[in-house]
């Protein structure tokens, strides 16, 4: 899944869906002209066209806004260094929405896939991605998740690529954060949804292995994302007295956490992951989630890289999985020069290599590794996102999680990353 710390950001894409945006590009015709193929495709030719399936209405609305920026800042310096094979990108908008609204995504995909989008970044949850993975790999188009951490999508398709780890790394992160915390009986809020089960499985996984018990949320315990009251949820957790308490859940989490205050939970024992490790300064009183604790999957942004997404949206005040959607925006179109064609086929041969699966050279800008494609080099593009190059699963081969804590003022601010291998 993934996470951003505001709401209210979704104003700033209204008018984003089935936008079609083409940079201003440079007058030189040097960079993106390469075409050095290693092959697989056609070698078609024509204009790159990214698609992308994000969350703009529903529940998530809230998660799309640094995504969306990630891939228009992208898309404006491919286009500002030359372009792709001489012409510049396109990108087209399209919403996600949610998994209780899966109808949007599945229109969403037709109408991508109508306009001859050769890769689509998206989905954000790994729910809305199972249910249109199909379609969008089997019209070989590529398809590179910013967010999706699910570990059911590992090697789901050649086609399908994903820029943030899967839950065996931030389960693992947040599990021994937890017991290297001294928790011994920990309990788990988890709701009855892929992206929650598949990082409750981890989390309890590595607990267990470093002597701790889960006391609560075990399989058959989890609940309904759709009800309305989570109260016997909690009162059922309380019942085995744990001493650390995960809520992994999107925005049922301003429902659970006043139950939990009710019942005496000291809010230094509650640990959160990048579903929900959000900005709840508007939401609760002074000191409800203090001492509490989060991670979420990738680098800080640096100073410099907030300040190019600022750009390009000045409300932006988040920028989780900006990193990685910007990455699979660069990865997309160096994989189309080094093949030499903008088609799904072309791009998924090439997106390995330039991710430096076969070694190669580090490059951390389109311009520069463009430079060296065009010169005979393999590549090994470094991007913002901190992720190792992929696997055969089509995943990152290593990943940095944020380890998060929360103020009095309810506002969670960045500790330290640790980086995990995935297996």
């Amino acid at each position: 899944m993934i996470r951003t710390t505001h709401a209210l950001q979704v104003a700033g894409l209204a008018g984003a869906v089935a936008l079609v945006l083409t940079a201003c590009s440079s007058s030189s015709d040097d960079a993106g002209s390469g075409s050095t193929s290693t092959g697989g495709g056609s070698g078609d030719g024509s204009p790159l066209i990214v698609g992308t399936l994000l969350p703009q209405t529903g529940t998530l609305a809230y998660l799309g806004p640094p995504e969306v920026a990630g891939v228009n800042l992208a898309v404006q310096e491919i286009n500002e260094a030359g372009g792709v094979l001489g012409s510049d990108v396109e990108v087209v908008h399209a919403d996600s929405s949610d998994a209780d609204h899966g109808e949007v995504a599945t229109q969403s995909v037709t109408d991508l896939l109508s306009q001859d989008v050769q890769v689509i970044i998206g989905a954000a949850s790994s729910s809305v991605t199972f249910n249109v993975v199909d379609d969008i790999t089997g019209s070989e188009v590529v398809q590179i998740s910013p967010a999706n951490t699910a570990t059911g999508l590992s090697g789901y398709s050649d086609y399908y690529f994903r820029t943030a780890p899967p839950d065996t790394v931030q389960g693992a992160a947040l599990g021994n954060l937890i017991t290297g915390d001294g928790k011994a009986n920990v309990g788990i809020l988890v709701f009855n949804d892929d992206y929650g089960t598949s990082l409750r499985d981890v989390v309890k996984t590595t607990v267990e292995d470093a002597g701790a018990t889960v006391v609560y949320g075990n399989p058959g315990e989890e609940f309904d994302p759709a009800a309305s009251s989570f109260a016997t949820d909690v009162t059922a957790l309380m019942a085995t007295n744990p001493d650390a308490i995960v809520i992994l859940a999107f925005e049922q989490t301003k429902q659970i956490i006043p139950e939990l205050v009710a019942a005496g939970v000291d809010p230094s024992t509650i640990y959160m992951v990048d579903g929900n490790t959000a900005d709840y300064s508007a939401d609760f009183e002074p000191g409800t989630l203090e001492g509490a604790q989060g991670t979420i999957p990738g680098a800080f942004p640096s100073d410099d890289f907030q300040a190019r997404l600022k750009e390009v949206d000045p409300n932006l005040t988040d920028y989780a999985y900006g990193p990685e959607s910007y990455d699979a925006t660069i990865l997309a179109a160096l994989a189309a020069v080094k093949g030499g064609g903008t088609d799904g086929p072309t791009i998924q041969a090439n997106l390995a290599a330039v991710s430096g699966a076969d070694g190669g050279e580090e490059c951390t800008t389109f311009a520069d590794c463009v430079t060296m494609i065009d010169d005979g080099d393999d590549i090994h593009y470094v991007g913002q996102a901190g992720i190792g190059p992929f696997n055969e699963d089509n995943d990152p081969s290593s990943a940095f999680i944020g380890v998060y804590q929360y103020g009095a003022d309810n506002k969670n601010v960045w500790v330290k990353a640790v980086e995990g291998s995935v297996d």
